[in-house]
This record gives C-alpha cells, structure tokens and sequence, in this order.
C-alpha cells in the first residue's frame, strides 16, 4: 500500500504564514502538519509514500529527504503548476498500484481511522461531520454508498464533509481523463468522482472520528491545543535552580530555562532555545528550535517559530509568530476585544473571543510597539518604535 500526499499547494488562506512555505510546511506541537500526518500514516501500516510537490517544493524535499528518519520510504513528484487535485492524481498513474491512499497534506486525523478506511475494498472516502461547512465539500450518502458530492454550497444537504482522505483504485484514472476543467480552471477530484457516481459506480465511505480543518491561520492554535494535550514530559536541556516547571513540559537538547521561570504544561520547547530568567509560559505554547524568550516576558497559547526572539517586557497571547522575528523590548500583542465579542481578521469572522496576531518571517518590531487584535502582518515588515498596526500589513512594509 501507498500513499500518494497532495503537498504542492500554497495555501492563500494562511498568509501571512504562507508566503515564505508551503501550508503542509506549517507546524503544529513543533512538527510541520505534514510530519503529523505521515507518522498517523505509518502507524496504520503505510510505508511508501510519494509527495506531489510544487510551491516551495526545496522546503518539503530538505525536511523529509528519502524518508529514512521516520523508517519509510518517501519519493517525489513535481507538479509545477497546480492545476487540481485532479491533475495531481493523474501525475502518478504510473507510480501507484491497483489500491492507493490519496491524502491533501493539510489534515491531521488518527491512525485508527485510516485503518477503517484501508479496510474498504473500492473506492472509499473519509467523511466528517462539521458545524460549519463553509468551504468545505459536503457529502450526501445513501446505506453506505455515496449519493453526490457538493463543493462549498451555500444551503448543504447535510452536515457530513469530505475530510479529504481516500482510498482509490485504478478505476479512478479513466474517470479523470474525462474530467473537464472546474470554474475556477482546475481539474477537480471530486468532479472525476461525481463521474464515476454518474456512472453508478460503487463510492463506499466510512466516518472518521478525530479531524482537524486547518483552513485559515488562527485555525493552527486550536489544532496546537489539540495535539498539546498528547505530549509526553521529558527534560533534555537544563534548568536552573529557581525555575518552576509544572505540568507537561517537554525541553530540547542544548536548552536553558534560567532561574525564576515559570512553565505551566503543556508547553513544548525545543532545542538550543534560551528561557528566561523571570518569564511566563502558559499553556498551550509551542516555541520552536533556537528561540530566545526573554525576562519579563508572557507567552500565551502561541506558536513561536524557529529562532525568533521575544527577549524583554512583551506580551504575546494566543498568536502565531514566524521564524527569525524579533520583538523589541516592550511590544504588546492584544488578544481579547473590550466587548469581549468575536474577532474579524482580514475581514473574515474567526468566531474567536481570543486571538492575537500572525506575523510572518523575519518581521522586526521597535520598542514599545503595540499590535492590535487579529493583525496579520506579512514577512520581512518593521514595525517602528511605539507605532501601533491593526488590520493587514503587506510583506515588507514599514510603519512609524
């Protein structure tokens, strides 16, 4: 059995995140999302897995390499245009088997539903149910056979939604290459399935039980909080006399927590990363490899990415930080509305009371800087000394 993963696209919905990666490429708990999923694939007994690359392809291809960290094996193919889930699948006709599992890069599920689904033996899809369907593919069935597949309808026929995870067989080839181009100028894999329902084809489902839809940035903290609560303690760096660490709390190779820290779990940090003394970290925070957080600083429900420094008097809360970012020493990140209502960031409702900024790459901030709630500001931005940023920041820009 093998696993063929959609990894190519770039995933326009989680700029700012995405202008320097691919969205498979963001982490969650400090792993990629892509990492999550293949190692749920392995552990329900795939060990070969072939990797549609496109955007920003050197990023997975450096990470992943032969596959040989994670015991599988791990090819790749270059779709240098993303023309469709569609086209994706037809680019490895040659290299697959008369059964394959087909993944998008971008869910987080468990092993265990995979199994139910490697158990079927025809075509099969994953299904989910969702409170809100937006943007999402909604399913019809009948008994155990799939009736019709709708994409992003305005009044869904029900609340059962593609989780994007299938089980294909050959058969699905000759329907792609009756497959025409979608509205939008893709080659769909849904349309190719509809053709083979057109065709009274047997579509099986079966229902998974845990899925996560990673669809916008903000959608990263509640994944990270999920798979948080998973992680196991354990101390490979060093900690000073004085620091207090309660909880789960997992600390990577070559780190320091200095004195008078507090680590409330679970928290999870990773290597060479210096802590302290005298800051907070509370829980649900990720703080990637080669990070500095420094005295006097508060770190809540977050995502900090490699080698990002937050080292004097800050405040980040319920926020996503890029790599290589570096706050001057008092910038406060806002997370919560005076009227304690829903936060919009870029003008969508992300029905959060609670959510701080997502800042991309290498953005530099000036001292006492103030960023308000939802901002989303683009890599490679200065924020001056005391400016205060709402709303969208472009990559590069500079505000005084």
């Amino acid at each position: 059995m093998k696993a063929v993963i959609l990894a190519a696209g770039e995933g326009k919905r989680m700029h700012p995140l995405t202008y320097t990666r691919p969205k498979v490429m963001l982490p969650i708990a400090n792993r990629p999302i892509l990492e999550h999923l293949l190692i749920e694939l392995k552990k329900a007994g795939v060990r070969e897995f072939t990797l549609v690359v496109g955007y920003h392809a050197e990023t997975i291809r450096q990470h992943f390499g032969d596959g040989s960290k994670w015991g599988v094996r791990v090819d790749y193919v270059t779709q240098r245009k993303q023309l469709g889930t569609a086209h994706a699948v037809k680019m490895v006709e040659g290299l697959v088997g008369d059964r394959f599992l087909l993944a998008n890069g971008d869910v987080l599920l468990k092993a265990e539903d995979v199994e139910k689904l490697l158990a079927k033996d025809t075509i099969a899809l994953s299904l989910t149910e969702a409170k809100d369907t937006r943007d999402l593919g909604v399913v019809e069935i009948t008994g155990d056979r799939i009736k019709a597949i709708h994409e992003k309808v305005a009044n869904p026929p029900s609340k059962l939604v593609n989780a994007g995870v299938y089980l294909l067989t050959a058969d699905i080839f000759p329907a792609i290459a009756k497959t025409g181009e979608s509205p939008r100028g893709e080659y769909e894999l849904t349309d190719s399935l509809q053709i083979l329902l057109g065709e009274d084809y047997p579509v099986s489902w079966v229902k998974i039980a845990h899925w996560l839809n990673l669809s916008y940035p903000w959608d990263l903290l509640t994944a990270n909080e999920s798979l948080m609560e998973g992680i196991e303690a354990q101390n490979l760096g060093t900690i000073e006399e004085h620091a207090v660490i309660k909880g789960k709390v997992s600390i990577g190779k070559g780190t320091t927590v200095r004195s008078n820290s507090y680590i409330q779990g679970p928290v999870i940090i990773g290597e060479n990363c210096d802590i302290g003394p005298n800051c907070f970290i509370r829980p649900s925070t990720a703080i990637g490899d080669s990070c500095h957080i420094g005295s006097a600083v508060e770190v809540k429900n977050s995502i900090i990415m490699r080698g990002s420094k937050i080292p004097h008097h800050n405040y980040i809360g319920d926020s996503i930080i890029g790599q290589e970012c570096n706050l001057g020493a008092g910038t406060k990140i806002a997370n919560l509305r005076l009227d304690k209502s829903t936060i919009t960031s870029g003008g969508v409702d992300t029905k959060r009371r609670k959510l701080g900024a997502i800042i991309g790459d290498g953005v530099q901030t000036g001292i006492n800087s103030s960023i308000n709630i939802g901002s989303l500001i683009g890599d490679h931005s200065f924020i001056g000394p005391g400016a205060f940023v709402a709303g969208v920041v472009l990559p590069g820009s500079q505000i005084f």
